[in-house]
């Protein structure tokens, strides 16, 4: 193994560990770009490779950005207050009733709007129902967190990382459905019930029964119907097999855009508080798993993906599906996912192991608070809040509900043959 292979690999662990463990509290993308400028200050890697690294992330950079509009748009024009009092008044005083309200939202928006929606633009408007109905936030925040990777493989645009894994050539839906209907279920409803027994005393009690529900201004009806736009918008690109970026890109912009004309403000308010720092963060993942690449990492995966087909594929989909997820911990899901999707072109394995590394590199990340992008991006939305939750203690809540929802949903899947 040459000096310089081992040079990356440590840069590429560094800058993996500064993105997980923040050190000095300074913002994830901080580390991931320095991982990157070290590995071409020193050589180890081409500008040009680089580049190409940096521009194979372009339609992830636009959902994002696309999703980030609506979201800020829609908390301009108080839309999550609305949503909030709505859901505080149905929960009639239960404060189980509004934690199950809550999660089944996620469901819907993650498998509509995908994972990162969930995270971006449900999570501000769960935070205002805990205040407004004068409950703990921490289970409700939890619960967006979850289930934005419980739910993230029910449609292919549920996230992101689906269409990464597949590398575009996207199975037909009722295929989708006949592979992942059943391993969605038992991922939901596992961590469904394990969330709530483990939060089981913040969720004692009642909360405010009676809320004050001010009407919905035009501009807030405005941001709504944009978000539902999107989302049938999603679901016919999807099903065309086209990239998703560009089109929430210019829905989102073209929502902001509406919204502000008749609010009469200008779109840059919402445009300065978007989260920016997200898009560095996730052109520095993309240049480390470029970097790993070139030492030959992703050929080693490939061959123990040939070697495990090769052995049993039942027993080699169980393996690589729980192998990925404890790495998509280790270096965030996303460029798991892009690993595995490149070892993945080279082994060509059997359809069966390729849906168990998908329920790995979605499920998995309910583990640690930086295993997903989506989960980054919730602790960026509830930080904006005022909010903190650590490490460790998103761990302990890891290790109850993501093992065993990871265990049925992959056991649902070899059930199926």
């Amino acid at each position: 193994m040459s000096a310089a292979t081992i040079a990356t690999w440590g840069i590429c662990a560094a800058a993996t560990a500064g993105v997980i463990l923040r050190p000095f509290r300074w913002p994830e993308a901080i580390w991931a770009v320095l991982g990157a400028a070290l590995l071409l200050l020193l050589g180890l890697m081409p500008f040009a490779a680089a580049a190409g690294a940096v521009g194979k992330g372009l339609d992830v950079y636009l959902f994002l950005i696309g999703m980030m509009l609506l979201s800020e748009t829609a908390r301009e024009q108080g839309l999550f207050d609305w949503l909030a009092a709505a859901a505080a008044a149905h929960a009639r005083g239960s404060t189980l009733r509004l934690f199950a309200l809550v999660y089944a939202t996620g469901i819907i928006t993650t498998t509509f709007l995908s994972n990162d929606a969930t995270a971006v633009v449900l999570t501000p408007a769960v935070y205002a129902a805990a205040r407004k109905a004068k409950a703990d936030p921490l289970p409700m925040l939890l619960a967006c967190a979850l289930v934005a990777n419980a739910a993230s493989f029910v449609l292919p645009i549920s996230n992101p990382a689906n269409l990464v894994l597949y590398g575009g050539k996207m199975p037909p839906l009722g295929q989708w459905f006949g592979a992942f209907a059943l391993p969605s279920l038992a991922a939901i409803a596992v961590t469904f019930l394990l969330l709530r027994w483990s939060e089981r005393a913040r969720l004692a009690g009642a909360c405010e029964a009676e809320i004050a529900r001010e009407p919905l201004s035009s501009g807030g009806k405005a941001a709504l119907a944009g978000i539902a736009a999107t989302a049938i918008v999603l679901l016919v690109v999807s099903a065309l097999d086209l990239p998703l970026g560009l089109p929430t890109c210019i829905a989102g912009a073209a929502t902001t855009l509406l919204v502000c004309a008749l609010a009469q403000r200008s779109p840059l308010v919402p445009a300065r508080a978007v989260s920016w720092s997200v898009l560095p963060l996730v052109a520095g993942l993309f240049v480390l798993v470029e970097a790993l690449d070139r030492t030959g990492v992703i050929g080693l995966v490939a061959q123990g993906l040939r070697a495990a087909a090769q052995a049993s594929p039942a027993a080699g989909a169980a393996s690589a599906g729980t192998i990925l997820a404890f790495a998509s911990n280790l270096m965030n899901n996303l460029p798991a996912g892009l690993i595995a999707s490149e070892a993945v072109a080279q082994a060509h394995p059997p359809r069966l192991i390729v849906d168990a590394l998908l329920i790995g590199v979605d499920l998995g990340p309910n583990l640690s608070i930086t295993g997903s992008l989506a989960t980054i991006l919730w602790l960026q939305a509830i930080r904006r809040e005022g909010e903190e939750i650590g490490f460790w203690r998103f761990l302990r809540t890891g290790v109850v509900t993501m093992v065993p929802a990871l265990t049925a949903a992959l056991a649902a899947r070899l059930l199926l043959g």
